[in-house]
């Protein structure tokens, strides 16, 4: 596959808030790794800012390794057991209510394990060295103030107190740090563009997990590029720090950055789409006529022989593409190739890997033939496999 971003060029990524969501930035970083990508600038909001620290170290194996490691109990002082059950909706409820009213009375969750997990793994003088910029934002309650600090900025000795700060959660037990007060930097900008837009960078990445938060708009110059890898499925929980979660997310990632890089087709999958639409115009044109037969049936049209084509161009693939929830300007080759992955989700065909639409479409059909019965199956079905139903 040829990348279709120039990879010439130097990239500041963007890295947004989201806590347990932020193994699919780790993830993502893999993908633009593996294809080369020159990062020079990294600019992070509360776990993004931990996985900016990260990427300035330039150890992607130590980093998610760290994310296929981590837990609940890593993160706050909490019992592994019970946050499991939680999240997975098995928890005793009067334990959940004694875990809750122990928070309570505490101030907050106790965040101790957070500050050693980034002490082992965040080398700050490596990052003050790194030729990759950092920068991090936070927001000092007892200043009122935003603050968007780069690495420079950022007196020696204090980076992982400002990394905790902009990770303050308001679920975590207050304290101080320096003798002031922090609080979360998504509640002000949870997205940092505006961090490298302002800083003039012209080429810039930004990695979406969708944390709860503010996003502050910035004015793009007309001169500057901003590319977006964003999942197209829910992550998770913020505070859901279930390692199987993160491998999961990890992968996710991966796959989106490659759909960017790549420029692959798909909603659900990743397909690296090889014909021209003249070619899934031709896979409709050709359709046996007993489909043809079947599918005008099925949307009670007239099925005289010489109609067939004609019901399908001007009222079926309409309803279907409508069914579909595509846009009113779609194309034939936009239908069919949602018309598979609809297909594909139908039989479960693995998601997390890159087809071209023709292996794609082989996949498909050689699973027909493992139905036991093709009855209530969406009419579309039928336009891929080519096979007429049960009228």
């Amino acid at each position: 596959m040829v990348p279709v971003i120039d990879l010439t060029k130097e990239y500041g990524i963007v890295l947004e808030g989201g806590g347990a969501r932020g193994a699919y930035q780790v993830g993502a970083w893999r993908a633009l790794a593996e294809a080369g990508v020159k990062i020079s600038a990294v600019a992070g909001t509360s776990v993004g800012a931990l996985n900016g620290a990260l990427i300035c170290m330039g150890d992607i194996d130590k980093a998610e390794h760290l994310w296929r490691e981590v837990s609940y109990s890593q993160v706050m002082d909490v019992d592994d057991v019970l946050m499991s059950q939680i999240f997975m909706g098995t928890a005793d409820p009067i334990e959940t209510m004694k875990e809750m009213m122990r928070l309570l009375k505490d101030g907050g969750a106790d965040i101790t394990p957070l500050r050693k997990l980034i002490e082992e793994n965040v080398d700050e003088e490596y990052i003050r060295k790194s030729p990759v910029a950092f920068y991090l934002l936070t927001f000092s309650i007892s200043e009122l103030k935003e603050l968007d600090l780069g690495i420079d900025e950022i007196p020696p000795g204090m980076l992982n107190d400002l990394l905790i700060a902009s990770a303050y959660l308001p679920v975590f037990k207050t304290e101080r740090l320096h003798g002031k007060v922090y609080m979360d930097g998504g509640m002000f900008n949870n997205v940092p563009l505006p961090s490298l837009v302002n800083r003039d960078y012209k080429d810039i990445i930004m990695i979406r997990i969708f944390g709860p938060g503010r996003e502050k708009k910035v004015k793009i110059p007309e001169d500057t590029t901003v590319y977006s890898i964003e999942p197209r499925v829910h992550l998770g929980n913020i505070l859901d720090f279930d390692h199987r979660k993160s491998v999961r997310n990890m992968k996710i990632g991966y796959y989106d950055a490659k759909r960017l890089l790549y420029g692959l087709k798909g909603m659900i999958y990743y397909i690296e789409q090889t014909q021209e639409e003249c070619y899934y115009l031709k896979q409709l044109v050709n359709l046996k006529p007993e489909t043809l037969h079947f599918v005008s049936e099925a949307y009670k049209l007239d099925k005289d022989p010489a109609l067939l084509h004609r019901n399908l161009f001007e009222v079926i693939l309409p309803v279907v593409a409508s069914e579909l929830k595509l846009a009113k300007n779609w194309t034939y080759d936009e239908l069919y190739l949602t018309m598979m992955e609809a297909t594909a989700k139908l039989f479960r065909i693995q998601k997390y890997k890159i087809y071209t639409d023709t292996e794609l479409l082989e996949l498909i059909r050689s699973r027909a033939g493992k139905l036991d019965t093709l009855e209530e199956i969406p009419v579309f079905v039928y336009l891929i496999l080519d096979i007429p139903g049960e009228e």
